[in-house]
């Protein structure tokens, strides 16, 4: 296709005003595009300064594309909408809370480093037998020589039973506890988000139910104030239509407040920065049909669960401390060197030093430690019998929901919907009294009210099964 066709397909889709904005935009870059007439498009031949033909060439096109692609317009902005897959990531991105217990690993991975800390050797001075006055005739520097005693030396510790090892492995194990730890605060938060977002979903659905309902009803309100002045009603049966419009109309005050506190709840999670205040939720609040057994979902539990990991990874935790604590009960030797000058001699010692472990072999840390263990075996005991626990719940949760669901999607949905038309059009139509057509419209309120309230409730569920299972990913 040549550039003039592109040309003569955009004069159909651009508005005047555009075309001629980009017409003239292109006469001021170019000194060679094709010029209006009334009959199409025809070659100027005015002369094309040197050195700019490629681009007089090529620069109707561009400017065509960069129209297209919104360069010389500003998009439309409107409020943040956020799906509940990014605003699963903006809390695990910006939540305080969470990025508060992540500071433990990095407190915890400083810890490893102090664990591997060689000691320190320490060096010693002193000079003793200082006078208070020098005797008569004696240089200071002979009397320091002749008289006095100095010492210059080092001592070391040598750690022995492999104590450094020992701190490593159990500053890593610890370590190792609070990243699982802190993964499960993860899942916990997913959960809330996930709970909170489906709430704003329920508002917001409520929201529209409650308005399309004033609506329809302020239609009724016209018809009723048409037949009272006709004469085909009373004033009492109208009265008793326009007091029925304050439920509505209160229906869509509550059904707002609902929607500003769940929305508000969610941007906490999310990180009360990460969206500004006139955000909004994008997501579809429809039945979401999953199949899966009890045995699936808790064995996908034991592999993902990470505070069940963190119990495991306890126990690991719980026999490195039992180590170092045996480790910290054996002696170790300290060995010193030093250089000693007295009354103008000087000479050379060395020295050893270990404790006698007579009274303190650490039994009281070791004894403590290796309960402990004992300890870390039976809370693992409790977890795992609580993550069966919780998917077994979970799951039962979804299953009822699910089946109440069912009940509203089988029937009843539709039922109430033709109750309430069959009724409207009777009532207008003189066939039946006001109270049917009211019960009518109150048992329809109620039940498709109902029905988004299962229907969250069935959402929600699914959101614990996730959170039981310890992953979105349910098989």
């Amino acid at each position: 296709m040549s550039k003039y066709s592109v040309v003569r397909d955009m004069k159909v889709r651009m508005s005047q005003k555009c075309f001629k904005a980009w017409h003239r935009l292109c006469e001021r870059c170019t000194h060679g595009i094709p010029a209006l007439t009334g009959r199409g498009y025809r070659r100027n031949h005015s002369p094309v300064p040197s050195g700019r033909g490629l681009f007089s060439t090529f620069m109707p096109v561009v400017t065509l594309i960069l129209f297209a692609s919104g360069v010389f317009g500003q998009p439309a902005s409107g409020p943040v909408r956020v799906t509940l897959d990014q605003a699963l990531q903006m809390a695990l991105e910006h939540n305080h809370s969470l990025q508060a217990a992540r500071t433990t690993v990095l407190q915890n991975k400083a810890q490893e480093i102090t664990a591997n800390q060689h000691p320190n050797p320490n060096f010693f001075v002193d000079l003793d037998y200082l006078p208070f006055y020098l005797p008569n005739g004696v240089p200071f520097s002979q009397y320091l020589h002749d008289n006095t005693e100095g010492d210059v030396g080092v001592n070391y510790l040598f750690e022995r039973g492999q104590k450094r090892q020992h701190r490593v492995q159990a500053a890593k194990d610890t370590t190792a506890v609070t990243r699982s730890q802190v993964a499960d605060n993860e899942r916990t938060l997913t959960f809330q988000v996930s709970q909170l977002f489906i709430n704003v979903e329920l508002a917001e659905s409520a929201l529209d139910l409650a308005q399309e309902n004033l609506k329809g009803f302020q239609n009724t309100l016209d018809i009723s104030d048409a037949q009272f002045k006709a004469g085909d009603i009373s004033e009492n049966d109208n009265l008793k239509i326009k007091l029925q419009a304050i439920q509505f109309q209160t229906d869509v005050q509550q059904a707002q407040l609902a929607r500003a506190q769940a929305l508000s709840d969610l941007r906490q999670l999310l990180g009360y920065e990460s969206v500004p205040a006139d955000y909004d939720v994008a997501g579809v609040f429809d039945y979401q049909p999953l199949a899966v057994t009890l045995e699936d979902l808790q064995s996908k539990a034991i592999q993902n669960r990470p505070d069940l990991r963190a119990a495991q990874q306890g126990i690991t935790s719980a026999t490195s401390q039992y180590g170092l604590a045996k480790a910290n009960g054996k002696q170790d030797v300290t060995v010193s060197g030093n250089y000693t000058h007295v009354n103008g001699i000087s000479g050379y010692s060395v020295l050893v030093s270990v404790p006698l472990p007579i009274f303190d072999r650490n039994q009281g840390e070791i004894a403590r430690t290796h309960y402990a263990i004992s300890q870390a075996q039976e809370q693992l005991k409790g977890v795992s019998g609580q993550v069966m626990t919780d998917v077994k719940d979970a799951y039962e949760i979804m299953q009822t929901n699910n089946r109440v669901v069912q009940i509203y999607r089988s029937g009843s949905l539709d039922t109430s919907q033709r109750n309430r038309d069959i009724s409207e059009y009777a009532y207008r139509r003189g066939a039946a009294s006001l109270l049917d057509f009211l019960d009518a419209e109150r048992s329809y309120r109620a039940t498709q009210l109902a029905y988004r309230q299962a229907l969250a409730a069935y959402l929600i569920g699914l959101e614990q099964l996730r959170q039981a299972v310890g992953t979105r990913s349910l098989p």
